[in-house]
């Protein structure tokens, strides 16, 4: 008599699920539509600033004869450029903008990151609390009366001050830096401390020198807040001489205010009017524009390591 044996039932193995999207190889037509979707976005952002930086060296003729703006360059020529940097109202807007800006990124600088270094520090006096307090600021603020009565109470109004100090400090841009310095490992700061080095010697040679990514964006940050800043001025300046850059654009582009100076030059048809607008455009946007790409490099890792540790 034979015995059957019976095998085990057998287990059906389920597939392996499949990948996500973003992890399979792009296909031929996938990176042709990526392209053109690129291709599409950066025509979208330099047409438009190609259009004002032509009309910008474009002649009063030329002007006319394209009916306002100028996509095509012709008769080019540099006279609103010099009529604008010709000692005018121009010119002492942008030294002001320029003064400000280096002062404030500075100042600005300066104390994110020593408030940063100290807060990155778990032995610091009242790091906790003053933590708590920073980060309520940035969800409860006194509102802008409190804030005029104050700047006016200190006496800072019609003076440079009060395009700096209103303004100095962004509570983001220290909790970025603080992140930053706390992804620092802590034996390099204990061998230093074993070596007789102080708080100030070790942030000046040790953390900043590992920080040079963070601090170069956080400096771009607020260089680009300082030079682009026009409320602070509309609000606690009166006299027109002190005003920067970014107030002149505005009286040009928006309320149509030719600036001190070119008043006549556009009345007597010389120069137009419309050029010297993109002119004081270009003006705004040219240090932005050659300062950011040397700072591109550094954005993915001062930002995204400054945010994730810590």
């Amino acid at each position: 008599m034979t015995t059957v044996i019976e095998k085990p039932p057998v287990r059906r193995r389920w597939a392996a699920p499949p990948r996500p999207v973003w992890e399979e190889a792009p296909t031929r037509a996938g990176l042709a539509s990526k392209a053109v979707v690129l291709g599409l976005a950066c025509l979208a952002i330099l047409f438009p600033l190609w259009i004002v930086i032509v009309t910008s060296l474009s002649t009063r003729e030329t002007i006319d004869e394209a009916g306002g703006l100028v996509m095509v360059p012709k008769d080019i020529t540099f006279i609103a450029y010099e009529e604008l940097l010709s000692g005018g109202q121009v010119t002492r807007a942008t030294i002001v903008s320029v003064l400000v800006t280096l002062v404030g990124t500075g100042f600005s600088m300066t104390v994110s990151v020593l408030c940063a270094y100290g807060l990155s520090r778990s032995g610091s006096l009242g790091h906790r609390w003053i933590l708590m307090t920073l980060l309520a600021t940035m969800f409860f603020s006194a509102g802008l009366i409190p804030t005029y009565l104050l700047v006016q109470t200190l006496g800072l109004t019609d003076s440079y001050l009060a395009l700096i100090l209103p303004s100095a400090i962004s509570v983001f841009n220290i909790l970025v830096l603080r992140g930053f310095f706390m992804g620092i490992s802590q034996e390099l700061t204990d061998s230093a401390r074993i070596d007789g080095a102080g708080d100030f010697r070790i942030l000046w040679q040790i953390i900043l020198p590992l920080s040079r990514a963070v601090v170069a964006v956080i400096t771009l940050f607020y260089a680009v807040g300082y030079w682009s800043a026009w409320f602070n001025a509309s609000l606690y300046l009166n006299d027109q001489d002190m005003m920067p850059l970014q107030n002149v654009m505005i009286q040009l582009v928006q309320k149509q205010e030719a600036p001190v100076g070119l008043g006549q030059a556009i009345k007597t048809g010389q120069l137009s009017g419309l050029a010297v607008q993109m002119a004081v455009m270009v003006m705004a946007l040219l240090p932005v524009a050659v300062l950011s790409p040397f700072v591109q490099r550094h954005f993915k890792k001062g930002m995204l390591t400054g945010a994730v540790k810590g």
